[in-house]
């Protein structure tokens, strides 16, 4: 049978519109407690699992509470602004059940995972998953392959037979890195270069391309 085994999706930037909710967590957390917000930071964080992103808190934006402290809290914060409102983006609960049809689903985020769970739960998709993983739960988060090459290991698939759906710079490299071809659907606040887009398999404007036919082909 040719074509890929499974599909494996990225989470924020790509279901859901979530860098500002984590950007205003951080900010406010950072602000509150007399840290130092550098503009820099946001980008600096996309992609980190939350032990790299909570230690550079501690470190580099001065907060004076322990890296354990800082995620729990912003965790606390980025939970309670998804519980008022979801920012699931356009077409994504839609595209996930379309590809769910065909393929083994799997999701390689960088979030923590109870804020994974609450996503897919409140979105309604949940079931259409038979692999989550956290790059908090692997060794390096994005841009190192390890969340992607720990689903595929939870598919039992080969990384080359999965196609990942990524936004991010740092997404996008680990999903490239892992071996899995890879469908961009580039971050409109935070678009990736072209030297990063160039190493996807092929890049669309929105989820609404990411279509059965699409993935098939690759």
């Amino acid at each position: 049978m040719g074509g890929p085994a499974a599909v494996v999706f990225d989470l924020d930037g790509v279901l859901i519109e979530s860098e500002q909710v984590w950007d205003a967590a951080r900010e406010d957390l950072v602000r509150e407690r007399g840290g130092t917000w550098d503009e820099r930071a946001t980008t600096d964080m996309m992609g980190m699992s939350s032990k790299e992103w909570s230690s550079y808190m501690h470190d580099r934006l001065d907060v004076p509470m322990t890296p354990a402290e800082i995620n729990d809290d912003v965790v606390r914060r980025v939970a309670a602004a998804y519980e008022e409102h979801l920012p699931l983006l356009p077409h994504a609960a839609e595209t996930v059940r379309d590809l769910g049809g065909r393929w083994r689903l799997g999701v390689a985020s960088s979030s923590n995972r109870p804020i994974i769970e609450l996503v897919l739960e409140r979105s309604g998709v949940r079931d259409c998953f038979a692999a989550v993983v956290s790059s908090e739960e692997v060794a390096n988060g994005k841009p190192a392959p390890d969340v992607y090459l720990a689903v595929a290991r939870q598919l039992d698939v080969e990384p080359t037979d999965c196609v990942a759906v990524e936004d991010s710079t740092n997404g996008i490299k680990s999903a490239v890195a892992a071996g899995m071809p890879t469908i961009a659907v580039p971050n409109r606040e935070f678009r990736p270069d072209d030297d990063v887009l160039a190493a996807a398999a092929v890049v669309v404007p929105s989820l609404a391309e990411v279509t059965p036919d699409l993935v098939a082909s690759l």
